[in-house]
């Protein structure tokens, strides 16, 4: 593919966005709230130079964020030099007519052990503070800040919408 094949091809979804009908952002943002509800689990991903990283793993969405205990991994190389983050959430597929799935843009922030965050993240949770004091290593707590949700949901046409919505947050 060309440079020009490339670029057309990067710009397809905003072009088509500009044309598309918007849905209300109160509308929008209940809307993506109640899908992020509804799972538990993303694909998390990470980068810097030439690594990246895409990680499958739980979450629980509260106070506007994204929050992920994690014992470690090589998503850490990532994070460690960029705090710039994209995370996935989505339906098995099942055909164009009932796509549902969501990007996540965002700034990833480690939590300190212990602290007041992640503390109440851990009550959230409802895991006890001993167990985790108990362990080897304490567990680690990312915090995933979204900028900008991009939301696939077929759902939408039905209601006059474009399928595909997106967010400033």
């Amino acid at each position: 593919m060309t440079e020009e094949g490339f670029e057309k091809a990067a710009r397809y979804w905003e072009e088509k966005d500009a044309a598309g009908v918007k849905m209300p952002r109160e509308q929008l943002l209940n809307a993506m709230e109640e899908y992020i509800q509804a799972n538990n689990t993303c694909a998390l991903a990470t980068g810097a130079g030439e690594f990246v990283r895409c990680t499958p793993i739980e979450y629980s969405y509260h106070d506007g964020c994204f929050w992920m205990f994690s014992e470690g991994g090589k998503k850490f190389v990532g994070l460690a030099h960029n705090p710039r983050v994209c995370l996935a959430i989505y339906d098995k597929y099942d055909g164009f007519g009932t796509l549902h799935g969501m990007q996540v843009s965002g700034t990833a922030e480690l939590i300190e052990p212990f602290s007041e965050a992640y503390n109440a993240h851990a009550a959230h949770k409802k895991i006890p503070l001993e167990a985790l004091k108990k362990l080897a290593q304490p567990m680690h707590l990312i915090c995933v800040h979204p900028e900008r949700i991009d939301y696939l949901c077929s759902d939408f046409k039905q209601q006059g919408y474009s399928s595909r919505q997106a967010v400033e947050v």
